[in-house]
C-alpha cells in the first residue's frame, strides 16, 4: 500500500470501534485460557508496559516496524516484538512510555511520530505485564538506530504482506514455562511472531481492514 493512501485511512482508524478481545482470541495460544483461568489482578498487580505500532514509508510503500529482542535469561528472549517497555516514574502517561521506549530502542525521536490512537491492552501471564499498544506513524523514511543491549535486529513488515492472510500460520511450540502447545501466529520472513505481539497485530490488522 502506498503511504499516501495509508494516511487517508488514519482518521477513520481513530474513530472505529476496536475488535478488541475478539481479534486477540484469534491469535491466542491454546494454553492462554489455562494461564488466565485463576488470575486475580487485584492480587497479582500486573506491571504496566507500553509499545508502539509504528508505520512509516519505505520507497513510498507503507511498512510496520518490529524488533527482534536479544537472547537473554527471560521469558521473552529472542522473540519478535514491538518497540516498547515498562512504565517509568518520569513518564507522563502510557503513550509517553511508548514514545520514550521507541526512541531508546530504535532511535526514532517522539517529534517524528504522530500518534493515531491507543489499542486494547494485552495481559502477559509469564511476565505479569499488562501491555498497552499505541498506533503511530512517521511521515518520512526512517534511519533506525538500534539499542544493542536489548535489540538484536529490526524486522520491517510491508503493509501489503501484513494484510495478506497467507502469513497466518499455526505451529507447535515449547517454551521455558510451558510444554508443547498449539500456537497461531504470523510468519514474517524467517520469523514466527506469536503470543502477545501476534494478538496485538491481529487487532491492528482487523481494525485496518474495517476502514479499507
Amino acid at each position: 500500500m502506498h503511504f499516501d493512501e495509508f494516511l487517508k485511512y488514519t482518521p477513520k482508524i481513530q474513530n472505529v470501534e476496536l475488535p478488541a478481545t475478539n481479534a486477540h482470541a484469534k491469535m491466542s495460544p491454546s494454553n492462554r485460557l489455562e494461564l488466565l483461568k485463576n488470575i486475580d489482578f487485584e492480587k497479582t498487580k500486573p506491571r504496566k508496559a507500553a509499545v508502539m505500532m509504528l508505520f512509516y514509508p519505505k520507497h513510498s510503500q507503507t511498512h510496520l516496524a518490529l524488533i527482534l529482542r536479544n537472547s537473554y535469561n527471560g521469558v521473552h528472549s529472542s522473540q519478535i516484538a514491538f518497540p516498547g517497555g515498562k512504565v517509568e516514574e518520569d513518564d507522563i502517561d502510557l503513550s509517553d512510555t511508548a514514545l520514550r521506549e521507541t526512541h531508546e530502542e530504535i532511535g526514532i525521536h517522539p517529534m517524528h511520530i504522530e500518534l493515531v490512537r491507543s489499542f486494547t491492552e494485552v495481559y502477559i501471564p509469564p511476565s505479569n505485564f499488562m501491555v498497552y499498544p499505541f498506533m503511530g506513524y512517521s511521515l518520512s523514511e526512517l534511519n533506525f538506530v538500534l539499542q544493542k543491549e536489548e535489540v538484536a535486529g529490526l524486522v520491517e513488515l510491508p503493509m501489503v504482506d501484513f494484510l495478506d492472510d497467507k502469513i497466518l500460520e499455526n505451529k507447535i511450540l515449547k517454551t521455558s514455562y510451558a510444554e508443547a502447545f498449539d500456537v497461531p501466529g504470523f510468519q514474517v520472513n524467517e520469523h514466527f511472531v506469536w503470543g502477545a505481539t501476534a494478538m496485538m497485530l491481529s487487532e491492528l490488522k482487523e481494525t485496518i481492514k474495517m476502514v479499507l
